[in-house]
């Protein structure tokens, strides 16, 4: 049966078509994360294209759905793929994504029991999860710690994302210097080109946002709407910033 559930869909991505909230499953509106601007109205989100990236402010909650669409997919909301449960779970996060997750709904095409979930802060804890899993097993561990943080995380989506899958990413460049930044780029192109992966990003990079074709999403108060990357507010400051860097920073320190 696990085979079965594991086998390759010759289906192209996106898998994840539709997402929303389904009021019913709601038990306080009043009570986080359903007090959050973009809940508040009817929340529904279609996927149109394989990567599907999501930009906002801090506190918009854009980590927040990312660990309900976590939750829903059945991944653990504290990061990491399903049937891995190594993080200590704090009641936050529990609040956070669990909450969510069990209110919205979705439509697949087919569903996929594959995937990752991956939140920078947990990736140390589940790498070390994963190599003690390995050595328990007789197994050679993948041993993602000895190296950089910028290139454990690479080596990282390496390993995990070269196969059939929804993969989740929240703020992936936290790590990333923008070398590492251009090569994690060369990555969603290899998993964008297999056709067999879905991703969903949150970021505030402008570099990952620019990701040729695709969905990107701005998730404001009043929900998530279309945007080009030169129409984001982190590409304006850069922007600024670049054809000044003194008088950007002199001008923002009065």
């Amino acid at each position: 049966m696990a085979a079965r559930r594991n086998r390759t869909i010759n289906l192209p991505a996106p898998y994840l078509k539709r997402l929303w909230l389904d009021r019913e499953r709601v038990s306080d509106a009043s009570a986080y994360p359903f007090n959050l601007p973009f809940l508040k109205k009817d929340f529904a989100l279609d996927f149109a294209k394989p990567i599907t990236i999501i930009v906002g402010e801090n506190g918009s909650g854009k980590s927040t759905l990312l660990e309900g669409i976590a939750a829903l997919a059945g991944y653990d909301e504290a990061g990491g793929g399903k049937g891995y449960m190594p993080v200590d779970h704090s009641r936050a996060v529990e609040a956070m994504g669990g909450r969510l997750g069990t209110a919205l709904r979705a439509s697949w095409l087919p569903k996929l029991t594959n995937g990752w979930f991956f939140r920078a802060e947990s990736f140390f804890t589940i790498a070390r999860y994963l190599d003690l899993a390995a050595i328990e097993s007789g197994g050679a561990p993948p041993d993602f710690l000895s190296h950089s943080h910028g290139e454990g995380f690479l080596r990282f989506f390496e390993e995990r994302c070269q196969r059939q899958g929804l993969f989740i990413f929240d703020e992936p460049e936290s790590a990333l210097s923008p070398s590492r930044q251009v090569e994690f780029l060369k990555l969603l192109r290899r998993m964008d080109t297999s056709r067999m992966s879905q991703v969903i990003m949150a970021t505030h990079s402008p570099m990952l946002m620019a990701y040729p074709d695709a969905q990107l999403l701005r998730l404001s108060k009043a929900g998530l709407e279309p945007i080009d990357v030169t129409q984001t507010d982190h590409y304006r400051l850069m922007r600024e910033f670049w054809a000044d860097p003194e008088g950007f920073i002199s001008e923002r320190l009065k």
